[in-house]
């Protein structure tokens, strides 16, 4: 495992700061932070995904009822 330094300024360093819950690390924090962006991206993808398939059965239903 290669250890990187990387450089913050000292607000983003203070809002991990207010992140951080107990003993976490910096990386906790941000790895924290990628799994609930991954998280949401996941459900917004499946979100739409189920809107399109019922916009899509509604559109079969239409279809028919002509």
């Amino acid at each position: 495992m290669m250890i990187t330094t990387i450089q913050l300024n000292d607000g983003v360093k203070k809002m991990l700061d207010r992140m951080k819950v107990g003993r976490q690390t910096y990386e906790d924090i941000i790895l924290n932070l990628i799994k609930a962006i991954d998280k949401q991206k996941r459900e917004q993808e499946e979100s739409m995904i189920r809107g399109c398939k019922e916009m899509y059965d509604d559109m079969l239903e239409i279809n028919k009822e002509w």
